[in-house]
């Protein structure tokens, strides 16, 4: 059984953020982690591998500080790891990575692909079914729990009010959430096997993808602008009694904030 994981570094949740003077990118603070959902696919792609035999390998699209997050694949127990990194694939959206990554996967065979529900950076939740639908394979998204056996597996997902049990033919891709496992924490033998590994890379070239189908130029979505979020007003507080706080309260509610 070979699956594969797909996962993203993002910035830490601690990183600073902020608009770049071009205001169409971001200039963000150089402190890095895994994306969480990520973690439990990785997780799960472990379960099924002790289960029925086979191997994991993770791929990640990015830049060579992407490698960190593979090494932490590699640590947990994921077998090989690969690293998409070409000028080409800067500055793609969703789609022109899904592209990226689905050629990447069709290399080798596979049994399985998982990956995190959604990437918490940005929250479209949009790579995976992308890669899905580009490789022709169905997609369940948001399991909580997954069987596999005979080619076929079994996954359950939250629905409103309850929960939904689907069942697809194999190959198959399916996205992680919370509730899904537990992750591992890397043993010390598992982080230097990590440190020692050799990560393989792959070009736009390697994957057969010209220039004009990675990346911005083949993005569908353009970034026009980015804006701040509106700054709260300053809290006011009213001085005096009960009573008259209140009555000036509905004052200013009504003379300068004009909402009764």
């Amino acid at each position: 059984m070979n699956v594969v994981v797909l996962v993203k570094q993002i910035p830490d949740p601690e990183a600073l953020v902020a608009i770049g003077g071009d205001g169409v990118s971001l200039d963000i603070e150089q402190k890095f982690a895994m994306n969480l959902f990520d973690e439990f696919a990785i997780e799960e792609a472990l379960r099924i591998k002790a289960k029925h035999a086979g191997k994991v390998k993770v791929i990640t699209l990015g830049s060579r500080k992407a490698i960190e997050a593979l090494r932490t694949g590699i640590a947990m127990g994921a077998d090989e790891a690969v690293l998409l990194e070409d000028e080409a694939f800067l500055a793609g959206d969703g789609y022109a990575t899904a592209l990226v990554l689905s050629r990447a996967i069709a290399k080798e065979p596979f049994d399985i692909i998982l990956c995190g529900r959604q990437a918490i950076d940005d929250d479209r939740g949009e790579v995976g079914p992308m890669v899905a639908q580009f490789l022709g394979l169905p997609h369940v998204g948001g399991i909580l729990k997954l069987d596999v056996a005979d080619g076929r597996a079994v996954a359950e997902v939250a629905v409103e009010g309850g929960k939904e049990t689907v069942e697809v033919q194999l190959p198959a891709l399916f996205t992680a959430q919370k509730g899904l496992n537990e992750p591992r924490v890397p043993l010390i033998t598992g982080v230097m096997r990590a440190m020692k590994a050799q990560i393989a890379r792959a070009t736009a070239a390697d994957l057969g993808l010209a220039t004009a189908q990675a990346g911005r130029p083949g993005s569908k979505v353009k970034v026009v602008q980015y804006s701040p979020p509106k700054k709260k007003p300053a809290v006011q507080i009213i001085p005096g009694a009960p009573r008259e706080a209140a009555i000036e309260a509905v004052r200013i509610l009504m003379d300068v904030e004009r909402v009764l």
